[in-house]
């Protein structure tokens, strides 16, 4: 309860007031969502009010042109079936201008009668641009994107951890999302924004004046909204954007450039890196061949890194998509995506290190043999170290790569390197590993490996065996020092 009352005090600055400077990055995608009737019972708990919005005992308005009629004396518009045609644009604007007022939802008593006005205005206004019953005129276009703009662009609440100064992720995941209490009138925004870029009477042409990379980049700040709901609309509207609007290409994939790598290497806090993710999946999956240097920089320099933040569960299972793909695009990456891998390898997260086993095979499944010569040794050191952890799941999923009829496949291929270097770890799980399926999980692949090839394998029994009675014998001399020293000290006294 406490973390909602400040919520109401505090407001993020966007960061599209503090960097605008974008370059060229990776593309982005053509997605898309089915919204169909759009339901507007879900109002949720608090929120501050929007920005530039005065809080006052009356609804507060922004327009940009227009000035709309006073707070009391809100209107309840006919609808556009009982006009004239001739006459629909100039209710449509007189619509917009109600969708201007802002109200206060954390009060659900206050203005019962004007929210039920706008969001009339809104269904009708979304159902207008949907079942496109005529075009709307240029000047209606502007003041739709604006009204809209002083909707959905606002400063967003602090984030829970802001509140309680928690450092702790697993918390943080299990943290209830904040939702927004103007949900019932922001959706049907979205809806219309939404509508308004599918819409095949929307010349991009006309449109791109209003839909610019200022109005671009506010979207892209408002990813890192808490609620669900409205990164999911945010999601689809930027696949939508990206796809009709090749302009702002360019723009979009280096503005999500921007935000992986101000969470990478500067805050680790954002809410919506899976929801980008996602767009980035779709565009990787659309990439032409032979790839681009900047996608394969994309790769190195944001995809790859995005491994090393503690929050990584939140969105792993994109990031692991993003990074398939592009080994599926272009099986030379592979190298490079399992050293990257290598590289940010968890030391005492185990949990994370459970997702990178997982990452790893869907990454060998689409590795060519070259590739995989090009970086066994590392990977198989780092594997034998995963079979002897302490950790029961570690071990576990390491030991599940021989389930996989590829994987099995390169490591016979190479199975004069790949059992020296993990037979010490093997030997080592059946000699004193904890857990019991672990043991009988070593044993199948110990087995695996006699069957493969018994003369490799029997040599490297003989180099353990060996190995092991230098150790015996060393253990023994050091033991016998010990021993003569010890009676030496107790001579000398």
């Amino acid at each position: 309860m406490l973390n909602k009352i400040i919520k109401r005090g505090h407001k993020k600055v966007p960061k599209s007031e503090v960097s605008s400077d974008y370059d060229h990055a990776p593309p982005p995608p053509v997605g898309g969502r089915n919204s169909g009737n759009v339901s507007t019972s879900d109002v949720v708990v608090n929120h501050a009010s929007i920005g530039n919005i005065v809080t006052t005992n009356s609804p507060s308005v922004m327009t940009s042109s227009a000035v709309p009629a006073a707070p009391g004396n809100i209107e309840n518009l006919p609808l556009f079936r009982d006009v004239p045609i001739s006459e629909r644009q100039v209710l449509f604007f007189k619509k917009l201008q109600i969708c201007c007022f802002q109200f206060d939802f954390t009060d659900t008593m206050k203005f019962v009668r004007e929210k039920e006005i706008k969001r009339q205005a809104l269904v009708e206004l979304v159902d207008y641009v949907q079942s496109g019953a005529g075009k709307i005129s240029e000047n209606n276009q502007e003041e739709m994107v604006k009204m809209i703009s002083v909707n959905v662009f606002r400063c967003l609440p602090p984030a829970s951890h802001e509140n309680t100064g928690s450092e702790n992720v697993e918390q943080q995941e299990e943290d209830e999302p904040y939702l927004e209490p103007s949900w019932p009138h922001l959706q049907l925004v979205y809806e219309l924004l939404l509508r308004y870029v599918v819409s095949s009477d929307t010349d991009t042409k006309v449109a791109k004046r209003f839909i610019d990379h200022s109005f671009v980049l506010k979207l892209l700040d408002l990813f890192d909204s808490e609620d669900p709901r409205e990164r999911e609309y945010l999601k689809t509207i930027l696949h939508r954007v990206y796809g009709k609007f090749m302009v702002h290409r360019p723009f979009i994939r280096k503005g999500i450039n921007n935000i992986f790598y101000r969470f990478i290497y500067e805050t680790e806090r954002h809410s919506g890196i899976g929801e980008l993710l996602e767009i980035l999946g779709s565009i990787i999956n659309g990439f032409a061949l032979p790839m681009k240097e900047e996608h394969k920089l994309f790769l190195v320099r944001a995809l790859i890194p995005l491994h090393k933040p503690k929050p990584v569960a939140m969105y792993h299972q994109q990031l692991s998509y993003c990074i398939v793909q592009f080994v599926e695009k272009d099986y030379k990456l592979a190298d490079t995506v399992i050293r990257g891998l290598l590289k940010y390898w968890p030391v005492t997260n185990c949990q994370k290190e459970v997702l990178f086993l997982q990452e790893l095979e869907e990454v060998l499944e689409t590795t060519q043999a070259a590739e995989f010569q090009r970086c066994m040794v590392p990977l198989f050191r780092q594997i034998a170290r995963c079979l002897n952890s302490p950790h029961f799941q570690v071990a576990e999923r390491a030991l599940f790569l021989w389930n996989n009829e590829h994987v099995v496949g390169l490591i016979a291929q190479n199975r004069n390197v790949v059992l020296p270097i993990i037979f010490y770890a093997l030997q080592k799980n059946i000699d004193n590993h904890w857990n019991q399926a672990i043991h009988g999980l070593t044993v199948n692949v110990r087995k695996m490996f006699m069957e493969m090839d018994a003369d490799l394998f029997d040599e490297c029994q003989r180099q353990y065996s060996e190995k092991a009675a230098r150790a015996t014998e060393q253990e023994e001399q050091r033991e016998l020092r010990w021993q003569k020293l010890a009676a030496a000290a107790i001579q000398g006294c």
